[in-house]
């Protein structure tokens, strides 16, 4: 592949043969951690040190993110490396989009938003009433998506943090400034914005005039893997270091993907976590109709490569599930639910995992009931049921991402690799290998923290390329393998569901046979 033998920019020093030790500060939208990373030069071991809870706060816009907390339990994080023995530098990779404002003085205005903020839902119009979404498309190669910063900028139009703002600093290159003072844009989570051009990997003035900002309040791009500079100020005396901050690849996807321990060119991968990132690597953004239409996504890698994908909702439909059924006096681990999945009938009703009622929190089961009622299916009743359906949808929501992506790109799908929690997910493993006839490879669970440290590894010299790092991930983690059925009854059922998913979400069934699995036919077909 193109770009994948590359290294970052901006090496550290350190000693070729020993032991080095980096430090992961990993931010989810439910809860952080801290994890050490110890490379002996041919595998890589991991310590987490610290963990805590990530909880979103009201504020006078609605949703947001408590900075104040995320930037004390971030000094932690580095607190707790610290003193778990020497480190050669930290980094901070995050979920995307999100962003803070800061002021002539340098000082957040206000609390970052939450990309589950209410208010971003009808900005996708609003969007495109300013622009063509094919000339958006053709500039950013990112799908629309109320979510996106393009949006989120919208929706601040009018807001004082915005007209007094300098700075945009999405989330963790936030918190890098915030230890370093050094305002940078790191490329994989700059280019989730909708502001970044899919071409030449910089920032697009026609788009960033189109959300109507001054293009100065987006900062200078790096790429991952740059150091950016030691921490300084109040911190560094807190806590006694000048320890070096690498720009990692920040956007979680990206470290994540970069962990994927496959050896081929050809395989498929689901990130899988709150949200579920379906895709494949390119060296090269994939501008088609076809991948509009389909609302693919163009996200940057690293060592040039290209993340062509679709974000589906994710587990954040079981965990809303979970927090309902808590509330109501059952509280149930995530075993627990998969255990009473597997009790429950297969092949019952289905949802859009992707139905916009899914994004906000709140009671998810009955949303989930009243969404099947609607399209005149029984709708679930037991915990195992409505886990079941979640699970099934999931699944055959994958099915239909990689159908889509195989379709807009040529490129073929011949192993599919899930990273992060849901690796863990040995049901969903199993449907997702059964519906889409491919072998599922699940693991490492911690991808994101190890894509984190290993691109620091890179940036230290330790791991010359993409495909040397991942032959690491590959030699220290072991994977658990996934069949697809061969059963001739089980496959005709998963044809039928297919179809009756297919007609739920208005996606096509050209090309499905009761022969063949879709993922696995000729996408030239």
């Amino acid at each position: 592949m193109s770009g994948s033998d590359r290294s970052p920019s901006s090496p550290l020093r350190t000693t070729t043969g020993a032991t080095a030790s980096w430090l992961a500060i990993d931010l989810g939208a439910e809860s952080g951690r801290a994890i050490v990373g110890r490379f002996d030069g041919d595998r890589l071991g991991l310590t987490e040190i610290h963990r805590f809870r990530n909880t979103p706060v009201e504020g006078p816009g609605g949703l947001a993110w408590d900075a104040a907390m995320l930037s004390r339990e971030t000094i932690a994080s580095l607190r707790a490396g610290l003193a778990d023995g020497p480190v050669e530098s930290a980094g901070i990779d995050c979920w995307a989009v999100d962003f803070g404002l800061l002021g002539p003085d340098g000082a957040l205005l206000a609390d970052p938003l939450h990309y589950r903020n209410s208010r971003f839902g009808p900005m996708v119009a609003e969007l495109g009433r300013r622009i063509d979404p094919a000339d958006a498309y053709q500039r950013t190669g990112i799908q629309s998506l109320p979510i996106n910063t393009s949006c989120q900028l919208l929706a601040h139009a009018g807001s004082p943090e915005l007209a007094a703002a300098e700075r945009l600093l999405l989330i963790p290159d936030l918190l890098r400034y915030q230890l370093t003072g050094e305002a940078t844009a790191e490329l994989t989570n700059g280019s989730t914005t909708q502001l970044l051009s899919a071409i030449d990997g910089q920032w697009d003035a026609p788009m960033i005039a189109v959300v109507s900002v001054p293009p100065g309040l987006l900062p200078p791009l790096v790429p991952p893997g740059t150091v950016t500079g030691p921490v300084h100020g109040t911190a560094a005396t807190e806590l006694g270091t000048s320890l070096p901050i690498v720009a990692v690849a920040s956007h979680d996807t990206a470290s994540a993907v970069a962990a994927v321990p496959a050896s081929s060119d050809t395989f498929g991968y689901i990130s899988s976590g709150t949200w579920s990132l379906v895709g494949i690597e390119r060296d090269r953004p994939t501008l088609n109709r076809d991948a509009r239409m389909a609302n693919l996504t163009n996200e940057r890698g690293i060592a040039g490569t290209f993340r062509l994908l679709k974000n589906v909702m994710g587990l954040w439909l079981l965990q809303g599930c979970q927090d309902t059924w808590r509330r109501e006096g059952t509280d149930l681990t995530y075993d627990q639910l998969h255990r009473l999945a597997r009790a429950a009938p297969a092949f019952g009703p289905l949802i859009d995992p992707d139905d916009a009622r899914f994004l906000a929190p709140g009671d998810m089961p009955s949303r989930i009931r009243a969404i099947c009622a609607e399209s005149g299916q029984p709708p679930p009743g037991s915990i195992g049921a409505v886990t079941r359906c979640v699970l099934e949808s999931l699944a055959c929501a994958y099915r239909s991402a990689f159908r889509a992506i195989t379709l807009a790109s040529g490129q073929p799908v011949t192993e599919i690799h899930v990273v992060g929690g849901g690796a863990r997910n040995r049901l969903l493993c199993q449907l997702t290998a059964d519906v889409t006839g491919l072998p599922v490879l699940a693991g490492p669970v911690e991808a994101t923290a190890i894509g984190n440290l290993l691109v620091q590894a890179m940036a230290a010299g330790r791991i010359g390329s993409l495909r040397e790092l991942r032959a690491v991930v590959a030699r220290s983690f072991p994977t658990e393998r996934y069949d697809a059925t061969d059963d001739p009854v089980q496959r005709e059922r998963w044809y039928e569901a297919l179809q009756r998913y297919d007609a739920l979400t208005s996606h096509a069934v050209a090309d499905t046979s009761r022969d063949s699995h879709p993922v696995d036919e000729d996408p030239a077909r």
